[in-house]
């Protein structure tokens, strides 16, 4: 079980928060920065996450690669991921290891390299990695790099946060150099620490790594407010490479830094439609052939602030577009109608919350979740309180939630056609 969280600021802004996980072995380092897709500026789509690549080509005291070497040496694991909101930097390493790591991370926030030669590596491997995750592949990026564009007005939550390839092109180091002194302050970031440690030793450990890293402004967060939905929206995709069509279902989720609850039903509602041979959408699909998958958030839940998205996802046979649509929303308005009983609601409210702890067994999950709590929502507890939340859904909560889903207002529906001659 967790203990109290102690949380502190740095001189330059750094926020910490640590955290001992009685029964854990090792400890979990993250840093986590605001800055993600949806910090990015038109025509340097995709700069986010090239920024991410070049974290860990080297800075005043870190050769390039040394960060990845230096972990796995000890045993650790070590990785980094951007999300629209955020990018995340995490480590799983023996205790004895855990000065070491915040070594590397001091030096790289204070003190990135950046040079010509290795921005230009680093974005030829991004976009070879877009050619592979994206374009090269069956479905690649369906439906969180398209299904937005739909769904949204404003540039930073509509386009594709893993980039075009002619923005990345046009990038160049200097670019690089300004996104760094601009978003990776140390007052636009969060260190988040835990397992099998001693909080206060922890954090003043940090204390002692970070402090010959200079404080610099915070930026100013992206407007991401969209104007009121007012009705339903559709598109069309095409995708060559895919074996049969498919069909993407968004609707809007409620902010969970002011309606926790109301975001945990959409938590359950997705078990309640999806989990299992037996939940509503498999068992209503399965005759046509069709699969389907829904979640909370295209990366999970509280990946990401306001304004997030509840996803439904179906793969289905050529000429059925309609059929599923019409099955889909035929079982959302039965659940919004009340259709759904105590014994289903439980079902799917035991799925959510054994998914949810079974996730914070890993180090790697809570650590980052403890950072991007605190980062995102300002509640480093924000996932023990989902978890809470998720235990007392009933079944007028998930009625509310899958009229939401349900509703016309502010929902996008995306075809995704495998050939551009495609009907």
């Amino acid at each position: 079980m967790p203990d109290a969280i102690h949380h502190t600021t740095l001189d330059n802004g750094l926020r910490v928060v640590a955290q001992r996980v009685e029964g854990t072995s090792g400890v979990g380092i993250s840093v986590n920065y605001r800055v993600g897709f949806r910090t990015e500026k038109p025509t340097r789509s995709g700069f986010a996450h090239l920024f991410e690549h070049m974290m860990f080509q080297g800075s005043l005291n870190t050769a390039p690669g040394e960060h990845f070497a230096a972990i796995q040496a000890c045993g650790g694991v070590v990785n980094a991921n951007t999300f629209p909101d955020s990018t995340d930097y995490y480590q799983v390493v023996p205790g004895e290891a855990l000065n070491k790591v915040l070594e590397l991370e001091a030096d790289r926030m204070g003190f990135l390299t950046v040079t010509p030669d290795r921005f230009t590596t680093q974005r030829n491997v991004v976009k070879e990695e877009i050619r592979l995750q994206v374009t090269g592949r069956p479905y690649g990026g369906f439906p969180w790099t398209v299904l937005p564009a739909v769904m949204f007005d404003r540039w930073e939550n509509a386009h594709n946060g893993y980039g075009e390839l002619a923005d990345l092109d046009a990038a160049n180091a200097d670019d690089c150099t300004d996104f760094f002194h601009t978003h990776y302050a140390p007052g636009n970031a969060v260190l988040a620490l835990c397992g099998d440690l001693d909080p206060e030793q922890a954090v003043s450990t940090a204390r002692a790594a970070f402090a010959h890293v200079p404080a610099r402004p915070a930026p100013t967060l992206p407007d991401l407010d969209e104007p009121p939905a007012e009705h339903e929206r559709r598109g069309t995709c095409h995708d060559p490479a895919a074996p049969r069509p498919a069909l993407a279902i968004g609707s809007r989720l409620p902010d969970a830094r002011h309606d926790l609850r109301g975001y945990a039903a959409h938590v359950v509602l997705a078990h309640l439609l999806t989990t299992g041979g037996h939940a509503r959408l498999r068992t209503a699909l399965a005759p046509s052939g069709a699969k389907v998958d829904s979640a909370t958030g295209y990366f999970g839940p509280l990946a990401v602030t306001h304004p997030d998205t509840f996803v439904i996802v179906s793969h289905h046979p050529a000429g059925q577009a309609q059929k599923i649509e019409q099955i889909i929303d035929g079982q959302l308005a039965d659940v919004a109608g009340g259709a759904s009983n105590g014994t289903e609601t439980r079902r799917a409210v035991a799925c959510a919350r054994t998914g949810l702890y079974r996730d914070f067994d890993s180090l790697a999950y809570r650590v980052r979740l403890l950072s991007r709590g605190t980062l995102l929502f300002d509640q480093p507890d924000i996932g023990e309180q989902l978890a809470h939340h998720v235990t007392d859904v009933n079944d007028d909560d998930i009625t509310a939630a899958a009229a939401n889903v349900a509703s016309p207002t502010g929902r996008a529906l995306l075809n995704l056609l495998p050939q551009e001659t495609a009907r």
